[in-house]
């Protein structure tokens, strides 16, 4: 296996953090974009907001994966947080984008992490990379993110745009709040419980990433998700099952509204999301099944 230079930002996040570890693992070279002055040889730094990146610490990456982002469902979606998300993104890809087109010799890649909300809710209607974007807040948010790299692909960079699903892990993201609900046996479903959710777990997540880095014939929007999406009641029993707990608690819809505002429109939204670029060109899960994802989590 030849060994690369990959620089990642948003290194410190939950996706983040895997993907440094599984590369470092394999004896590759890992570039962490930091937001301060860099504290050792393996850091960049880079001001998303002000549009600045050290381009000097690029220099010899043979790949970059920008995955920097404010949270979806850290806050409420006041204004200001849709703005900070808005920004953090959009102005981030732009900064990272720009960077890659500006060295003398590019880097072979650039993998941007988006996110299934491109696709807005599909309800039971399953879509793949084919299908156009949605509406709403996320969605035109998603779009804005994936034309921000336009520079990148301009300056002839393989530009893909991993649009994520729900990632099955403990450590973070929306199943990290989930685990302690339902470890504390007050688990249960969300709204009606047949909204889809089309999750990943994180193995496959990284796994896939890494596929995407490797992998010439790809590029463009690629779903990072399971091979079939599930609803939110089986994903509520299987959670219930592996973890061995009663799932007898219901949140209502209303509920969700009073405490989450315009996101839980998000949350009780169902995306029917399948990755069929990433089957095509013979990509493995590991955890294709939502309870094998769970059981890898817990």
């Amino acid at each position: 296996m030849r060994r690369m230079r990959i620089a990642i930002t948003g290194s410190a996040g939950l996706i983040g953090t895997a993907l440094a570890r599984s590369l470092r693992a394999d004896g590759h070279e890992v570039v962490r974009l930091v937001r301060r002055p860099p504290r050792g040889r393996d850091e960049v730094e880079w001001d998303p907001k002000r549009g600045y990146v050290d381009v000097s610490g690029l220099v010899g990456c043979e790949a970059v994966v920008h995955l920097a982002g404010a949270g979806v469902g850290d806050h409420r979606w006041t204004d200001a947080y849709k703005k900070e998300l808005r920004d953090s993104r959009v102005l981030g890809t732009a900064a990272v984008a720009e960077a890659v087109a500006a060295l003398d010799v590019p880097p072979r890649v650039l993998v941007c992490g988006t996110a299934i909300g491109y696709y807005g809710d599909t309800g039971a209607r399953p879509v793949d990379e084919g299908a156009p974007p949605g509406s709403g807040f996320l969605a035109s948010l998603c779009v804005d993110w994936e034309e921000a790299a336009a520079p990148a692909e301009e300056a002839g960079v393989r530009t893909v745009f991993a649009r994520t699903g729900l990632v099955v892990a403990k450590e973070g993201g929306a199943w990290g709040k989930l685990f302690p609900v339902f470890r504390a046996g007050l688990g249960g479903r969300l709204g009606s419980g047949r909204q889809y959710w089309s999750f990943i777990s994180l193995h496959d997540e990284i796994a896939a990433l890494r596929f995407l880095i490797d992998t010439e014939s790809l590029a463009g929007p690629v779903n990072l998700t399971a091979p079939e999406p599930v609803t939110n009641r089986e994903v509520t029993a299987a959670m219930g099952s592996v973890l061995r707990r009663p799932t007898v608690f219901a949140v209502p819809g209303w509920a969700m509204r009073v405490a989450l505002g315009e996101f839980a429109e998000d949350v009780l939204g169902s995306q029917r999301v399948r990755p069929a670029k990433l089957r095509e060109a013979g990509f493995e899960f590991a955890h294709p099944d939502i309870a094998e994802a769970v059981r890898a989590a817990r």
